[in-house]
């Protein structure tokens, strides 16, 4: 599919953005583990959970879904069996990274797999500290890339420096340590997004967060839940800065998750002179709740480093047409992260933007640019098959003289279906 975008003359509207992802999965997964019946209220159906979904499925767990509900019978932590096939993880990297921590810890074979992009997408950050609490696990390339071959066993806790900030090397090996022999005690070398602590100890886990280290202690029950589920920041981040960049715009976003983990896009926004307010803020299962009033505004270059990336890993493609339509210079370092993503990111938005007439230079860990709206050109781009790329050109787009054509712009629906409607609808 080929989505064209003109050259905006404003932005309006009220709207509400996809559900949160990261909750979404982590919400499927824990209820499965939970003694009794769950409800997941606002679950997104997007492909990513969808796949999350058919792999707890797959693991004899009893998933109803019905409209933007899903309902989860909890098997508690020995009720699961091993699949009677693979289980594809479609392209979420999110969904094979924690049930790898998960079925390490059975007693059963279980083999995860992806499609083609995800089955390029580095593993060993789980694997190494799971193989030190004694899973099995094989893999190519030594164990790095999928498909996974794990054979489950009882696991004993360890006492884990993760190296690199990471939710999903966290979750996984809090998930092995839930079923483990003794504690499981993590540090983190940065704060990173924290929904599996929040919703674990809401479920009843002996998990205590002192600063950057999580203390896990097996053996207690997790109680079932009635889950709301936010809409997604990283959603809502490609219309925050569309509705700061474009002349003319005034834009409220219903109902935002603005856990301070995931809120760095607001914070980096706000420094760069985007006219945001946060209102109506209030707290449903642990995670903060607010809509979001942003209007149209002349932005300044800024640089980010250091222990903000883990808070916005997944929003600086966006972040980078912000710093196009900005004045003056701007940079992204230590976010080497992108590069192992859905496609190298780094390589993907300084190649795509340079085309529509940034200029941009692409570091190893992240990029510089010379902000100049006045240079954006419409012209033909990919999406390289990435959702959050395919955004992220959509808003240059509608800054640029000319229209923007992106290729394969379909990809959207691995996290937000409804994104191209929603942009039609608030575009003037």
């Amino acid at each position: 599919m080929r989505k064209t975008i003109e050259k905006s003359k404003g932005i309006k509207g009220e709207i509400r953005v996809a559900a949160d992802k990261s909750i979404s999965h982590r919400a499927a997964i824990f209820s499965a583990l939970a003694e009794g019946e769950s409800i997941i209220r606002n679950f997104l159906r997007a492909n990513d959970t969808l796949s999350t979904l058919n792999c707890m499925r797959r693991l004899g767990v009893d998933v109803e879904e019905c409209k933007n509900e899903v309902i989860i019978k909890g098997r508690g932590f020995y009720g699961l069996r091993e699949p009677g096939t693979v289980l594809d993880c479609g392209n979420s990297g999110t969904t094979m990274r924690l049930l790898t921590g998960l079925c390490a810890s059975y007693p059963f074979f279980t083999v995860l797999t992806g499609d083609d992009s995800l089955n390029k997408r580095p593993m060993k950050r789980v694997i190494a500290p799971l193989a030190l609490m004694g899973a099995e696990i094989w893999g190519r390339n030594g164990g790095n890339y999928p498909p996974l071959a794990v054979k489950g066993k009882r696991l004993k806790g360890i006492k884990y420096d993760i190296p690199v900030a990471s939710a999903q090397v966290k979750s996984a090996l809090i998930l092995a340590g839930l079923n483990a022999e003794g504690k499981t005690i993590l540090t983190e070398p940065a704060k990173s997004r924290d929904h599996t602590e929040r919703m674990l100890k809401a479920m009843g886990a002996d998990l205590a967060v002192d600063g950057l280290t999580i203390t896990l202690t097996p053996g207690q029950r997790l109680s079932p839940q009635e889950f709301i589920v936010p809409a997604d920041i990283s959603s809502a981040a490609f219309f925050l800065v569309a509705a700061s960049i474009v002349p003319n715009s005034e834009l409220v976003i219903r109902e935002v998750g603005i856990n301070p983990t995931r809120a760095g896009i607001i914070e980096v926004l706000q420094k760069m002179g985007a006219d945001i307010k946060i209102l109506n803020q209030k707290t449903a299962g642990g995670e903060i709740i607010a809509d979001i009033l942003v209007k149209s505004s002349e932005l300044k270059g800024i640089e980010i480093e250091g222990e903000i990336i883990p808070r916005l890993i997944d929003e600086i493609p966006v972040i980078a047409v912000a710093m196009a339509a900005a004045e003056g210079t701007s940079a992204v370092r230590g976010a080497e992260e992108l590069r192992v993503k859905e496609t190298d990111r780094i390589k993907a938005i300084a190649l795509e933007l340079g085309r529509m007439g940034v200029n941009i230079t692409e570091l190893e860990d992240g990029f510089i640019i010379e902000g100049d709206k006045e240079k954006l050109k419409g012209t033909c781009v990919e999406s390289h098959d990435d959702h959050r790329i395919a955004m992220s050109l959509a808003v240059a787009g509608l800054i640029a003289d000319g229209e923007t054509c992106i290729d394969d712009a379909e990809v959207v629906a691995i996290s937000f279906p409804e994104f191209w409607y929603i942009l039609d609808d608030i575009v003037i």
